[in-house]
């Protein structure tokens, strides 16, 4: 289990669902921004640059990046154990 809360910016890709899942499967607390709902595109690309990819993950108050990044992060820590 991730002991700090995650942040998914979202637009609504299977990887952003698979994210999701992985996080709730995980058992962590996770806040979930989607897309034209809770943000732009353009507010997107202002925060993490043009061209990123979705889904953008934070963990804590640590952006870890996109999906690869965070699967990477996680498993680095010993979060899959």
């Amino acid at each position: 289990m991730i002991d700090n809360t995650c942040v998914v910016y979202t637009n609504g890709s299977q990887e952003c669902e698979r994210v999701c899942a992985l996080l709730e499967h995980m058992g962590s607390k996770y806040h979930e921004y989607q897309l034209n709902k809770h943000f732009t595109q353009r507010a997107f690309e202002a925060e993490f640059g043009e061209g990123a990819e979705y889904p953008q993950v934070a963990i804590g108050a640590k952006h870890i990046g996109s999906l690869k990044e965070a699967l990477h992060y996680m498993d680095e820590k010993g979060m899959f154990l």
